[in-house]
């Protein structure tokens, strides 16, 4: 879509003032207001340390000098992924604290704007706020609400854990581990502190995210569900095309990647923590990004760090625990997947050779062993390729990729949800969808036979994400997702037209059409959930 952008001033009270665009139509029609790079936390003293509260007399600038906020945030270093996210040191910055913000012309409501929090994705290894477009979104459509997307430290910059980084924090009386959820919280609680000077109610935030965004979603409601009821933030989740997937890895089990990591870069494990560490924060970005995709453990995850991800995070859900709390809060959750969600994800650091122990090496490297060593069973019980299935480096990785981020384990959350040891059922709070439509401008991002593939449905939320959507396609999106989509954020409490709630499965059909769909995956999943379950109480370790 061609825009025109003018500055404009925003007095955010005694924080000062910044300055963003306007941004309007060719035509004149304004769209929307952009905030871009609007810092939520100072950087941390050091590499691998919590980012820093902003103080209470932040100041962003003056009127006559306000914070130029008309670009977008800061670029965590990271390697580059196909056309979507092509790799650019020159345009890194460990300084990534700021959130994207997206505000409604004309006055808000009384309450003020609803709030919508979007976690980008990127596997948790790359990403961005700045590759959206939210502008068509809110100036053509009956979606009104302050939309905010964070940038937070992703790959090793984020994810990191080893017991010398853990001694390194504890000497400075912090946690260690997870930063990128740490910087995403923040950017949360900046929310609620801030949003309000935007036009957003502070009462009511959603929060969503897409592919690792949404497994951030649910590592952030989990956290957020752990907190005093005055402290609270998420009225209610979206989790577009991911999962909680699994109990995220043990330290030990890290720590192992920290280990390989030190020798792919000549460090020598004699040398003490601190000496480790002091060379490690000397190395400049490109140099670690290098050395961590040649070890085996090369996708840097969230890690059981006992702070922000407790290990009993998956036996809550058995318990039904976490159901209790979602009730007890009435906080709901939409979640959902595309049709073809395999395609994307076999493009992902594919496994290095086309065997089973190959796929097996490739798993591994982002879940724990002994789930590793269960699901595979269950996938290929004779050790063989299965009919309609052409090989292991890319057929079959992409498809128990796929399984295991989105279309499995999203089945045995909401199994956990409606089906724990203690009754709860939290299956009204449940909303699903699916997408088996495809937007025709995906057609010169991703080829035509890769279908509704992962992230081919941004065009469909974002109301075109930049590009533009024909005239029936704005039809059938608005039908579909958007027009309810706008009511779940503005009215939390309400019906929202979503015409299922619980097991029911709202389906944008590949004509457009939208009908309310028996899950034909639903057996598999539940069953492949129980197995990882069960694994992981110890009930199980079978061995490949």
């Amino acid at each position: 879509m061609e825009t025109t952008t003018r500055p404009v001033l925003r007095s955010l009270g005694a924080h000062g003032a910044i300055q963003g665009q306007t941004i309007s139509t060719n035509a004149s029609q304004e769209l929307c207001h952009y905030f871009g790079g609007v810092r939520y936390a100072l950087p941390p003293l050091q590499r691998w340390r919590r980012a820093r509260r902003l103080p209470a007399s932040f100041s962003y600038g003056t009127p006559q000098a306000p914070g130029r906020c008309d670009k977008g945030a800061g670029l965590c270093p990271q390697p580059g992924f196909l056309s979507l996210a092509p790799e650019n040191p020159d345009a890194w910055d460990e300084d990534c604290f700021q959130n994207n913000v997206w505000v409604p012309t004309g006055q808000p409501p009384k309450e003020g704007w609803p709030v919508f929090v979007f976690i980008h994705g990127g596997w948790l290894q790359f990403g961005s706020p700045n590759g959206f477009n939210a502008a068509a979104l809110l100036g053509e459509t009956d979606f009104k609400a302050v939309i905010v997307m964070p940038a937070y430290r992703v790959n090793l910059f984020g994810f990191l854990y080893s017991a010398e980084l853990e001694q390194d924090a504890a000497a400075v009386g912090e946690t260690v581990g997870n930063h990128g959820f740490w910087d995403q919280r923040l950017a949360l609680e900046w929310t609620k502190e801030y949003v309000h000077l935007f036009g957003g109610n502070p009462d009511n935030i959603t929060i969503s995210g897409y592919s690792a965004g949404a497994n951030s979603t649910f590592h952030q409601l989990a956290y957020d569900l752990r907190q005093p009821d005055h402290q609270s933030i998420v009225r209610q989740a979206i989790m577009f095309s991911n999962s909680p997937a699994v109990q995220p890895k043990s330290p030990a089990e890290t720590q192992n990647q920290f280990n390989q990591l030190l020798k792919a870069l000549n460090i020598p494990q004699t040398l003490s923590g601190p000496e480790k560490l002091a060379r490690l924060r000397a190395l400049p970005p490109k140099a670690l990004l290098d050395a961590g995709k040649t070890i085996d453990v090369h996708q840097f995850r969230p890690t059981t760090d006992g702070g922000f991800i407790l290990p009993s995070l998956f036996t809550s859900l058995d318990s039904g625990d976490f159901a209790a709390k979602l009730v007890a809060r009435n906080v709901r959750l939409m979640l959902g997947e595309c049709g073809d969600e395999q395609h994307l994800y076999a493009t992902w650091f594919p496994p290095k050779d086309n065997t089973l122990s190959a796929l097996r090496t490739r798993l591994i490297a982002d879940y724990p062993e002994h789930i590793v060593d269960t699901v595979l069973p269950l996938h290929y019980p004779n050790g063989q390729l299965p009919a309609g299935t052409v090989n292991w480096d890319q057929d079959a990785w992409g498809k128990i990729y796929a399984d295991m981020q989105v279309y499995e384990m999203q089945r045995g959350l909401i199994y956990a949800l409606t089906s724990n040891t203690a009754g709860v059922d939290a299956s009204h709070l449940i909303y699903r969808y699916r997408i088996e439509f495809r937007a025709s401008c995906m057609n010169a991002k991703m080829p035509a036979e890769w279908g509704v593939t992962h992230s081919s449905d941004y065009p469909l939320w974002f109301w075109g994400n930049g590009d533009v959507l024909t005239d029936s396609e704005k039809t059938s999106t608005h039908a579909a997702f958007i027009g309810p989509l706008a009511k779940f954020v503005q009215y939390p409490r309400k019906n929202f037209g979503w015409g299922t709630s619980g097991f029911g499965v709202r389906t944008m059909k590949p004509d457009g059409s939208v009908a309310i769909s028996k899950d034909a995956r639903w057996k598999e999943g539940v069953k492949v959930w129980k197995a990882l379950r069960a694994a992981d109480s110890g009930k199980t370790r079978s061995k490949l």
